[in-house]
């Protein structure tokens, strides 16, 4: 399924969580798995000095400072490590979005994995669970591959994967995220389940819906469903389909937690522009804050595949 990962971090606490996923994705796919961390920012241009990235203070970049850092992601994963001794550790200095996407370029990695923040804060405070990393922003807005996002610790990975759970908008961004659903569906041997959320609050003006009016919209989504997504299934037929309304990211979250989802693929964004200049989605974004699951955040088709038409 997975043949090269890449985990991104801090080697810090803060990226435990994710570091679980990564570890465990790469041993249960039999998988490479890199482990990057861009530990610094040089002071200037061709200077011998970079700014450390968790301390904030000013060291002399050699390769004694290099080893210390690379000795400290050792101890950080020692445990993570034994179990999987091929992962590799690999350290950059630099602006970390933009190492991290050169590196899964020049590697060919097929799935990234990312905490959603690299603060080091209390995961039930306000201000920490409103807004996303900036790194994993400019990640998300650029990857050529898909992007787990771990927010919180996984509550339903057991086997990685075996519920999974697609959350539609109809957008045409929605349709790379489809392809890479099936495609995990569809090579792990796992249930797809096609959600939709009939958002009734959306440009309303303060009018309230009929009922009538909420199920035109809720059997005009099935139609949809089958349109897009189940015509171009073939013959996998482990899937159900799903129409809610309510606020989406409320409904996608409350779905996910019934069918026991244990991993939740949404489009990066909804609005039809060149992924290279769309910001990540206001659902998504709290999708990913509040998951208790892995979010595959994708922007682009599946690699080797061509985009949706």
């Amino acid at each position: 399924m997975f043949k090269k990962i890449l985990f991104a971090t801090t080697a810090s606490p803060v990226c435990d969580d994710a570091a679980k996923v990564a570890f465990d994705l790469a041993k249960k796919y039999n998988a490479q798995l890199y482990v990057l961390h861009v530990y610094g920012m040089p002071t200037r241009g061709f200077s011998t000095f970079v700014t450390d990235m968790r301390s904030g203070q000013t060291e002399e970049l050699d390769s004694e400072y290099e080893s210390w850092v690379v000795e400290e992601m050792k101890n950080t994963y020692e445990k993570q490590i034994k179990d999987l001794p091929g992962a590799q550790l690999v350290t950059r200095v630099g602006i970390p979005s933009t190492e991290i996407l050169r590196f899964a370029r020049s590697e060919g990695i097929d799935l990234m994995v990312m905490g959603a923040h690299a603060r080091q804060e209390d995961p039930g405070a306000a201000r920490y669970r409103n807004i996303t990393g900036s790194t994993m922003r400019k990640v998300t807005k650029s990857a050529r591959c898909p992007v787990l996002i771990i927010s919180r610790p996984c509550t339903t990975c057991w086997w990685y994967f075996s519920n999974i759970i697609f959350g539609t908008d109809f957008s045409k961004a929605a349709d790379q995220a489809f392809q890479f659903a099936l495609k995990v569906a569809r090579e792990i041997g796992c249930k797809l389940y096609l959600f939709h959320a009939v958002d009734i609050g959306a440009d309303m003006a303060g009018r309230v819906q009929d009922q009538r009016d909420i199920e035109k919209l809720i059997e005009k989504a099935k139609y949809k469903m089958k349109d897009l997504y189940i015509s171009h299934m073939g013959d996998f037929d482990n899937y159900e389909i799903e129409i809610w309304e309510g606020i989406p990211y409320v409904e996608v979250l409350k779905y996910a937690r019934e069918k026991q989802g244990d991993l939740i693929v949404m489009a990066h964004h909804a609005r039809d522009v060149d992924p290279e200049e769309a910001e990540l989605g206001s659902t998504v974004e709290q999708v990913v804050l509040r998951a208790s699951c892995p979010v595959a955040s994708v922007s682009r088709a599946p690699k080797g595949e061509a985009p949706a038409a």
